[in-house]
């Protein structure tokens, strides 16, 4: 199922836009007036001003009082991208779990401001169009919603993710999915089905923790493999390790990685499937904010779209995108680990809760996801660059910064002078959680000045003075920059 058309302020924001990325509008030039863009795009007033509004919650335009809209200047030129990562070419056991589990538990506590957790805020989730919809399908499945589901999940929603998945470049049928509770759920499956303990598996450097955690408490080693900023994991270095390495798996995060935000061109996308399918080692797709890239990139295809040979099991969920607290995830392990992934599945928890999985389905068929999606990637977008805008004002100049092109994280490079894990202990001092870099590597000391900053709220004065009084600890840590 296509996602319906963009509104029509949607595509003309979309215009300007690109003008703007293509240097045909310049930092500093003024925008055509409301009224002579009317005119240009044959539409009203009205169309043009709400177009206009979105670009500067964009961070495209500003308006000057009197005087119209214009390109707003490039803040970040002075602040390259993070390098590509450099991780040894050796497997290694997963540390810093202590870390990982205060940083879970710190992002649940309310007197904290958790810029550490990668979750949305409540306010850009329609929650009270979730609560009409779960009591409805409840209401019309009755007692059967209080029964077990199938181990492989409800129909009605393995039915809408086969209608949505065309969107991610595949085809598929509603008996090619697995209903999890959460993408960790499926990750943890996808890993069983494909290693056993001792096994090396590679992951993305920088890679979430959640991985990590997961490789480790599965008894795996994890063999990091180079993230360009941009373009995601180095294909060829990938390569090299297959020749000197026996790998079992591979876990990958093509489409708007956690930490970086990098995205996988198509091309890499499919020499990666070419090389794993040549070596039959299996790929883990983790596509948890597929559905989010910034506007006006379309969505792009999987991994798992390029898979001819059976070698990619796909995971998701909504977690990221419309209600984390639900758990309903899914996976698509194809034909050749289907029947271990689905045994698994029922010999740990059986099914997953089935109120939720019938609220999902509702939300998927009546079209209201399409629509949330694109009000989530507008908010991402604007919160993203706000954020980005205050690193770049109250930081040291000498930070990195990442550029993501979908999601809502950034990752930030501080002077090698600064001890994340200490700033951590700062910041939470002040009510303010940040999720140091160590946790996002196997080898603790991998990325020991680097810091993660979620950008799932609103922004807000609150947020913009929690920026400036970590950007002056940093500068307390590192002397003036």
């Amino acid at each position: 199922m296509s996602a319906s058309a963009p509104p029509l302020y949607e595509r003309i924001a979309g215009s300007i836009a690109r003008h703007i990325e293509a240097g045909t509008l310049r930092p500093g030039d003024r925008v055509p007036s409301v009224r002579r863009s009317s005119i240009q795009h044959g539409v009203s007033v009205s169309t043009v001003t709400q177009a206009y509004l979105a670009l500067e919650n964009r961070g495209f335009i500003q308006a000057r009082p009197k005087s119209g809209f214009f390109v707003r200047p490039h803040v970040l030129e002075h602040i390259p991208a993070p390098k590509a990562s450099c991780p040894p070419k050796r497997p290694a056991r997963i540390g810093s779990g202590d870390l990982r589990s205060r940083i879970l538990e710190i992002a649940s506590q309310r007197n904290i401001l958790p810029l550490g957790a990668a979750a949305p805020a409540p306010e850009l989730l329609p929650v009270t169009r979730l609560n009409r919809v779960m009591a409805s399908a409840s209401r019309r499945a009755r007692a059967s919603a209080l029964e077990y589901s199938h181990p492989a999940g409800c129909e009605e929603l393995r039915h809408q993710l086969a209608r949505r998945s065309p969107d991610w470049g595949c085809h598929l049928e509603p008996d090619d999915f697995i209903v999890t509770s959460g993408t960790m759920e499926a990750l943890f499956l996808s890993l069983r089905a494909t290693t056993k303990p001792g096994d090396i598996v590679v992951v993305e450097s920088p890679t979430y923790f959640g991985v990590l955690q997961a490789i480790e408490n599965l008894g795996l080693r994890a063999l990091e493999v180079s993230m360009d900023p941009h373009d995601g994991m180095d294909v060829g270095q990938l390569e090299t390790v297959i020749r000197h390495q026996r790998i079992a798996a591979v876990l990958t995060v093509a489409s708007f990685s956690n930490p970086l935000g990098s995205c996988m061109p198509p091309k890499n996308r499919r020499a990666l499937v070419d090389l794993l399918g040549r070596h039959n080692i299996p790929v883990i797709e983790d596509d948890v904010y597929g559905d989010l890239p910034f506007p006006p990139t379309t969505r792009p295809r999987t991994v798992k779209s390029f898979d001819t040979k059976g070698v990619v099991l796909l995971c998701g969920s909504v977690s990221k995108t419309l209600a984390p607290g639900w758990r309903v995830g899914w996976v698509v392990p194809g034909e050749r680990y289907y029947d271990r992934v689905e045994q698994l599945k029922t010999s740990s928890t059986v099914t997953t809760s089935k109120p939720p999985q019938l609220a999902v389905a509702e939300f998927f068929r009546d079209g209201g996801f399409d629509r949330h999606l694109r009000h989530m990637g507008h908010c991402y977008a604007a919160q993203v660059h706000r954020m980005a805008e205050a690193i770049s004002e109250f930081f040291p100049r000498s930070i990195r910064l990442s550029r993501p092109q979908g999601g809502f994280v950034l990752w930030v490079e501080l002077p090698h002078s600064v001890d994340a894990v200490k700033l951590h202990e700062l910041a939470l001092r002040r009510g303010i959680s940040i999720a140091p870099g160590r946790l996002f590597s196997a080898r603790p000391m991998q990325f020991s000045n680097f810091i993660r900053l979620s950008c799932g709220m609103p922004w807000s004065s609150t947020i913009e003075e929690a920026v400036s009084v970590l950007g002056r600890l940093v500068r307390q840590c590192t002397g003036p920059g």
